[in-house]
């Protein structure tokens, strides 16, 4: 049988019962055929608000949190290692309501990075997600470091 998660739907599926993404209110809207992008909801809510009423600040990192790493694993594939490095976040404005987060990984993206471990070396890209809210303002800045090496060959 194959392996449900090796499927933008069925990986959408499984982070939508995942319990930090359930008891978050974040919801996984999309994962593209393709693995180039992703789009992800978090409503709020009472397992997700702070003592002011707004968006705690740790759920918005995590609603992001994942992506970047999936997003390249799954272009890349099996030949490389693809793990999270470092990530920052700016908090913009307060989040009082729904929050949104688009991840878009293009080819260029993707050849640049094959390009930088083509020889065995590793690279450390930087990529950058704007979470907003339903009218568009900028709730945060989030800023994540992924480490990736090719594999080497096991001939």
């Amino acid at each position: 049988m194959p392996n449900p998660l090796a499927t933008p739907w069925g990986m959408r599926h499984a982070l939508v019962v995942w319990p930090p993404f359930l008891f978050a209110g974040i919801k996984v809207l999309d994962i593209s055929e393709d693995w180039s992008s992703a789009r992800v909801r978090m409503r709020l809510g009472k397992l997700n608000r702070n003592t002011f009423g707004t968006q705690f600040g740790g759920s918005l990192y995590s609603m992001t949190d994942p992506f970047w790493t999936l997003l390249a694993l799954r272009q890349l594939g099996a030949d490389y290692h693809v793990w999270d490095k470092a990530a920052e976040i700016e908090y913009v404005t307060p989040g009082r309501g729904p929050v949104y987060a688009e991840f878009t990984l293009t080819e260029d993206r993707v050849t640049e990075i094959r390009e930088a471990t083509a020889g065995g070396a590793k690279t450390l890209p930087w990529f950058r997600t704007e979470v907003t809210a339903a009218d568009g303002t900028v709730v945060a800045r989030v800023r994540k470091q992924l480490y990736v090496r090719r594999k080497p060959d096991r001939r």
